[in-house]
This record gives structure tokens, sequence and C-alpha cells, in this order.
């Protein structure tokens, strides 16, 4: 039996290793120039590669090799974990997946294409965030933040019936609908979720409100309008998920003077995670047409990881270089020994902890000082001033996260509902802003995510958990530090605990084990509430 599961996978790899590459190249490719026939020839690829893994006789296979039992090589058996709930996740018919894959490709390029208009003039999204973070005129903010909206009327009914395509094709599975059907299969569930985002709440509802309080106090000075008066658009970005800057720091101004990229290189070559090959293979600055957010992409996982930046010389982008490059070196470290289904990152929200733990040093007033050259006594007298930064920045994201992860189960639970006031209840339940008096509009739409990254959202906020809980080990356990605040800089011990402990084993282990086995305890939301809730 393990000599037959042995042949299946060598059969497998035979077929989808190569395709995937051209795949990914080619979706790289359509994202830097915006161009229809690089994003078709995009869709056609995937869709080769999606019909992989429709085979019904592969999956009957697979079936088979899972329900005898008689694997007892572990890193056979994970490989089958690993295989069969990709294929799991693609047994419907190929029409179906075609249609889905097609949609999706068209609903990207609109996001991609898409420029806001206000008065004539077409705005960017880096130009409508710092109208939105800057202007202090409310009509210019109003007009700003309806022409963001606007994609949402685009893109709605192409959502919806994305949503029902999805669901679909998990009903013919069992499932009752796609987003459980993608938790299942991800290792993840309503009950652990569910119980984890009522804990998260309770942790957060209160000091979140005290500081929704404190925001509302600055920006009813800011715009001079009573607090009850103040709406969508005076909270100085879209969606209103990482708040704005109400503390004296700007921490923009360290950043305006500083190659960012080459900031990112020292800084993770410092720690020995080199990264040069990385930044070499990326593309990183603004081109008309071009991808306006930021990803990582593992190309072959052997190697060819890139990624993609929008980049300004300014605070946000240079946490998200920071962001990015630590998915980028947990794509790179990951043992080239391993079969190729493993050669990737434990978990979805296991990728995004490193990836927060090191853009988290953007704000952090030690990394500012080691790496960026303020002066210690211009670190100590922004220390508090950057602690309530970033802590307001994690409060509102939490708040942010449970409107994204309870909008999405009911959305999947019920794409007929009013998903507009369902969007509306949600967000003046967990982030206190009112709705606009008489707006119905998809707002929800105009969220890239919810359109074309179904059942991911949530996993922000694990990472951000998980990376709380590698910040504190590695500076207690690895650098061995007394101090309240590190920065890692220069300390290649943290290259080397993070590689060869949990870089390196890929997928080998299930999520909840490579943590066990790195930090020796399971997830635990504690280290989160030390850092941001209950400053220890």
């Amino acid at each position: 039996m393990q000599n037959e599961l042995e042949n299946f996978i060598q059969n497998y790899e035979n077929k989808v290793v190569k395709l995937s590459k051209e795949a990914n190249e080619k979706y790289f490719q359509a994202s830097i120039s915006g161009k229809e026939e690089d994003y078709h020839t995009a869709s056609e690829l995937q869709t080769k590669l999606s019909k992989i893994y429709t085979n019904k006789d592969d999956f009957k296979k697979l079936k088979e090799f899972k329900e005898n039992g008689n694997i007892s090589d572990p890193i056979l058996k994970r490989e089958l974990d690993i295989i069969y709930n990709d294929f799991a996740g693609h047994q419907y018919d190929e029409e179906l997946l075609e249609r889905i894959i097609k949609l999706s490709t068209e609903v990207e390029q609109k996001f991609a294409t898409y420029r806001a208009e206000v008065n004539g003039k077409k705005l960017s999204d880096n130009q409508i965030d710092d109208i939105l973070k800057e202007s202090k005129n409310n009509n210019e903010l109003e007009e700003v933040w309806n022409a963001s909206k606007q994609i949402g009327r685009i893109v709605s009914e192409d959502v919806i019936q994305l949503v029902k395509m999805r669901n679909e094709s998990a009903q013919k599975l069992g499932f009752k609908n796609y987003h459980e059907m993608s938790l299942s299969l991800s290792e993840q569930s309503y009950e652990h979720l569910d119980k984890l985002f009522d804990e998260l709440n309770e942790l957060t509802k209160d000091a979140f409100t005290n500081l929704k309080n404190e925001i509302d106090e600055y920006l009813s000075k800011r715009y001079n309008v009573n607090k009850d008066e103040l709406k969508p658009w005076h909270y100085q970005d879209k969606f209103f998920q990482q708040g704005p800057q109400i503390y004296k720091t700007d921490l923009d101004k360290y950043f305006k003077e500083h190659d960012l990229v080459k900031t990112t290189k020292d800084y993770y070559n410092g720690i020995n995670l080199n990264c040069d090959d990385l930044i070499e293979k990326s593309d990183l600055f603004e081109k008309e047409g071009k991808y306006q957010h930021a990803y990582c992409m593992d190309v072959d996982r052997s190697g060819d990881v890139r990624v993609i930046c929008n980049v300004k010389s300014n605070h946000r982008w240079m946490s998200t270089m920071l962001h990015e490059y630590g998915h980028a070196v947990y794509d790179k470290y990951i043992s080239p020994k391993l079969p190729w289904s493993l050669r990737q990152p434990a978990h979805i929200f296991a990728t995004e902890a490193i990836a927060m733990l090191f853009g988290r040093f953007a704000s952090n007033p030690i990394w500012l000082k080691d790496v960026i050259g303020i002066s210690e006594k211009e670190a100590e007298q922004i220390s508090e001033d950057c602690f309530n930064s970033l802590k307001l920045e994690q409060l509102v994201f939490s708040r942010w996260v449970q409107v994204m992860y309870r909008f999405e189960k009911g959305m999947y639970s019920n794409p007929d509902q009013d998903l507009n006031q369902l969007w509306w209840n949600l967000v003046e339940e967990y982030q206190q802003i009112k709705k606009p008096e008489g707006r119905n509009e998809p707002d929800w739409a105009s969220k890239i995510h919810v359109a074309l990254y179904p059942a991911y959202y949530h996993n922000y906020m694990l990472g951000e958990l998980l990376a709380s809980q590698l910040y504190f080990y590695i500076k207690d356990k690895v650098i061995k530090s007394n101090d309240s605040e590190v920065s890692f800089n220069n300390e290649p011990q943290v290259g080397e605990y993070l590689k060869h402990l949990y870089f390196s084993y890929g997928s080998l282990y299930r999520w909840d084990e490579l943590i066990e086995n790195a930090t020796g305890e399971n997830l635990n939301p504690k280290y989160y509430a030390q850092q941001f809730v209950k400053r220890e």
C-alpha cells in the first residue's frame, strides 16, 4: 500500500509541479502589467492546474489510502493528508470550476485596474489613503471615502454569484457551505474559531471602548464636529482597520529619507535570514495598471520567492516590507529535503505570524533606534506614544477582524440575506462606527478579501496571537533578554531558531503541533493580552 501511495504521489507531482510554477509566474506577471491578456493566460493556467484536483478517480484512490489505515511512514502519511485535502476541495464538476476561476479572475482584474474618481481626477489606493489620513476637509473626506466604495457596487453581484458557486461546490461534498468546508480542509473548525473570537471579544471589548472614546475625542477636535456626528470617513482609513494617528509621534518622518528596500535587506541579513535573492526577484514600486496591494509568492517551492509591493517612504510601507519579507524568508528556508507537497508553511496563519512579528517592528522605538538610527533619548521620548500607537493599531484591527470573520460566516450561510445590513450591523457592534444615515450600498464588496480570498481573514488574527507568543519566546528563551522591548537587530540566533525550529519543517506537522514544538505550548492568547491589553 505504501509503495502504491509513493507511486501515486510521483505521478501527481509529475503533473502538478511544473504547471504550478508556470501558473504562478504568469500570475506574478499579470499583477505587474495589469494587462487583460496576462490575466487571461493566468486564468487558463490556473484552470488547468485546478482540473488536476478534480479528478474523481484520483480522489477515490486517495480515499482508499486514507481509509485503509496501512500507511505507517509519518512523512508519507502527512503527504497523504495534505494532498487529500487539496483534492477534496476541488471535487466538483469541471464546468463549475471553470466558471468560478473565470469570474474570480474578472473580479480581480476589476480590483487591480479600478481607480476611484473624484471631481474628474482618478486616484490610486495610495492617494486615497493619503487624503483620508491628511485632509481636514469634511466634504473632501466624504467624497473620497464614497469614491473608494464604488468598486463595491461594480463587483457586488459578481461576488454574490461567486459565493453561491463556491457553496454549490461545497454542498456537493457534503458540507453546509464553502466557508465551513474551507475551515475543515485547512484543519480548523467553527467550534474552535467561534470560541476563540468570543474570547477575543471579551479580551478587547472594554479596552477598545475606552480607546474608541479617546479616538473620538481626538477626531471631534480635528474635524470640528461633535462626537456623535463622526462618520466612517473621519477614521483615516477606508475600513477603520488600522485606526487613526491620534498620538503626537509621527512615525512617517523616520522613513522619509530612508531606502526602505535596503533597510529591509540589511535587517533580515543581520538576523541571519538573508533575503538578497528574494528582493532581486521582486517588484516593489508603483506602476500604471499594477496590482495596488502587496503579497508574497513562492513560485516553485524551490527557492524562487517574490514579493509585490508599491513602496513609498513612510511607516506603512516600512511595516509592509518587513511583513512581506517575513513571509518570504519563511518560504525560502523551508527544507528543500522535504517532499514537494510539504514544502509550504504549516498553515496560512503560521506564515502570517512571522510576517506580523516583523511588521510590528516599524512601530517599535528600540527597533527605530537600532535599525533606523534615532537617538536613545528620542527613543525614550517616543516610547509611550509608540506603545499606544501599536496598541491602538492592534485593538482596532482585532475588532475589524471580528467584523470580517462573522460577516463571511453569515454571508456563506445565507448569501440571499440583506448583506448590506449584515455588514453595518457588525461594523456598529464591533467597531462602534455608525452607518451613514440612509446608506444602502454594498460596502462589504469593496474589501478585496471578501471577493477573492474567502475564509482567509480570520487567520490574520490568529497570526497576531501567534506573533506575540513567538516574540516573547524569542525574547525570553532565544536571545534571553530581560529588556521590556527588543528589536532582534543583529541577533543571528533569531534566524537560527526560526530556520531550524519553525521554518524548516514546512507542513510536515499540523499547525498546532508546530506551535507546541517551537514554543513549548499550544496557541495561547495570553501573550497577545500581555503585549497589547495589559502591558507587562
